[in-house]
């Protein structure tokens, strides 16, 4: 069982920067992790992931070049440095364990990523 937890959000200015920890209880090494987002009455969509142990990364074309996803595996924690934030940014992000490969079901599919934190806010206002 992994048992995920999100900390780092909170309220940035347009063109700010937050940066955003997951902790993990448990096994983490060689299972794909990504961070997702929800807004309200948006689905939740993936925003990065990235491999282990290889560290590749996966973007969603809005963030890149402004997101940089990472992961200590020794320290079972996961990073996402978000830069220039928008305020179509904003919403409630996740971090997820797949309990498997990047690939496996597709890479952004959230039924396939099988453990999930209880989320922290991130608000954008210009």
């Amino acid at each position: 069982q992994v048992q995920l937890s999100e900390s780092g959000g909170g309220s940035a200015q347009v063109g700010g920067s937050l940066r955003l920890s997951c902790s993990a209880s448990g096994y983490m090494y060689e299972y794909c992790v990504g961070w997702f987002r929800q807004s309200p009455g948006q689905e939740r969509e993936g925003v990065a992931l990235v491999h282990s142990p290889s560290g590749n990364t996966k973007y969603a074309d809005s963030v890149k070049g402004r997101f940089t996803i990472s992961r200590d595996d020794t320290a079972k924690t996961a990073f996402l440095e978000m830069n220039n934030l928008q305020p179509e940014d904003t919403g409630i992000y996740y971090c997820a364990s797949k309990g498997n490969l990047c690939g496996y079901g597709g890479f952004w599919n959230p039924q396939y990523y099988k453990y999930w934190g209880q989320g922290t806010q991130v608000t954008v206002s210009s």
